[in-house]
């Protein structure tokens, strides 16, 4: 057992968060929280719940499954179901919002003022109540009511026009926008929370996938409104470095990120030719930038020095020294022995069915997060929540199942 897994503590610990979010970006926001020790009731519509459930592959036990993607963003969870288009399922959330500290809900902007439990009716019942509300667009705006999904937020930020090789923009591949909001909805809520906390008083924290994606497009914005240059992709180069991008190996490829001065020593000394640091072609940091001087001297040189090593010959012998590390298939990622040793992946049990998932990049020395908690199934909690909540008897629960409600 790892040092990080010694302490049982929880940071988060006595934090209620009802949960009425899908897919990922809110529901990895919950889950990160949940992490950290609050206790987060995922709520469901029983006739609509959240469609991830049903993404392959699967954790199969018998004749029961689970999405492996759902596992991935739920764990450590509870689960009940509400209907809030019912009007005694939106009596039942008020109350349930009076004993909680937080609702977190990632649907379109005014779908939930529509259905009559918005963050303005909700703080009427809880002034306390911190309200997180992650969507497309924000709550506010002329784009604010319509759909998104990610490739919407990359595509108007301008992600997408810089990623991909020249002349080639191309979407980058995984859900970077979704995931961009989901860490800044866990920190605005969390911000939200010890502003509660200290004064008495809760507040709507709006965060929207657009604005989040921007926030990803490092310095684009000043490169045009004071270099006036429009970024473009780059493939695998870099505006301001060289060397510094893919370089083949014998048997793969490798980043490599030797472009200062101190770190192009160590590699033209590594690979026994020292005598090029006082080549005054390319004897400055600025030279080997240049581009016709990088690509006639510099890159067939990197070239022919990487041919000759794999990759894991070439970090076993620079990873210390510079920056040199081999470019990891998903499955050599599994392996990776800083990873393992971080506990970035948690052995994740279903029954009798069993997979890796990612565990979290949270590292507390005296609150640890424990991500050993599994998903839970649509509705499992509805009993015992209901109860414990509003005092609720089985014959109650059971009605209000038949009638819709839950």
């Amino acid at each position: 057992m790892s040092f990080w897994r010694k302490k049982k503590m929880k940071p988060l610990e006595g934090v209620t968060i009802l949960d009425l979010t899908r897919v990922v970006a809110g529901p990895y926001a919950t889950m990160i929280l949940a992490d950290l020790g609050a206790r987060v009731i995922k709520i469901e519509n029983p006739g609509d719940p959240d469609y991830t459930r049903d993404f392959e592959p699967y954790l199969v036990d018998g004749d029961k499954r689970q999405s492996a993607f759902f596992a991935q963003y739920n764990r450590n969870k509870e689960a009940i179901t509400l209907n809030l288009k019912e009007p005694r399922a939106k009596d039942i959330f008020r109350q349930m919002v009076q004993k909680a500290d937080i609702v977190v809900e990632n649907y379109r902007a005014g779908v939930m003022d529509k259905l009559g439990v918005g963050y303005e009716n909700l703080k009427t019942y809880n002034p306390k109540l911190v309200y997180t509300a992650i969507s497309g667009f924000g709550q506010t705006g002329p784009y604010s009511t319509w759909p998104a999904y990610d490739n919407s937020g990359q595509a108007l930020s301008g992600l997408w026009s810089m990623n991909g090789m020249p002349g080639e923009p191309t979407r980058i591949g995984t859900i970077i926008g979704d995931l961009a909001a989901t860490f800044f909805g866990a920190i605005g809520t969390l911000s939200a929370y010890i502003h509660a906390q200290k004064t008495g008083q809760g507040q709507l924290v709006d965060v929207a996938q657009l604005d989040a994606s921007l926030a990803l497009t490092e310095n684009a914005v000043s490169n045009y409104t004071v270099g006036d240059q429009v970024q473009q992709p780059l493939g695998n180069d870099h505006p301001l470095c060289r060397p510094y991008g893919k370089f083949r190996a014998k048997d793969g490829e490798v980043f490599f990120g030797g472009y200062t001065d101190r770190f192009w020593k160590t590699t033209c000394e590594f690979f026994g030719e020292p005598g090029l640091l006082q080549d005054p072609e390319i004897d400055t940091m600025a030279k080997r930038f240049d581009e016709e001087v990088y690509n006639r001297r510099i890159l067939p040189k990197i070239n022919q020095w990487f041919s000759a090593y794999t990759c894991q010959e070439l970090q076993d012998a620079l990873a210390e020294k510079l920056p040199l590390t081999a470019i990891h298939t998903i499955d050599q990622v599994l392996l990776d022995p800083q990873l393992n040793h971080r506990d970035m992946f948690i052995d994740y049990a279903y029954g009798n069915a069993h997979g890796k998932l990612f565990g979290t990049p949270i590292k507390l020395s005296e609150t640890p997060c424990d991500t050993s908690g599994r998903a839970p199934e649509i509705g499992e909690g509805n009993a015992r929540i209901y109860q414990e909540f509003l005092g609720y008897s089985e014959e109650e629960i059971r009605v209000l199942s038949e009638e819709g409600v839950l």
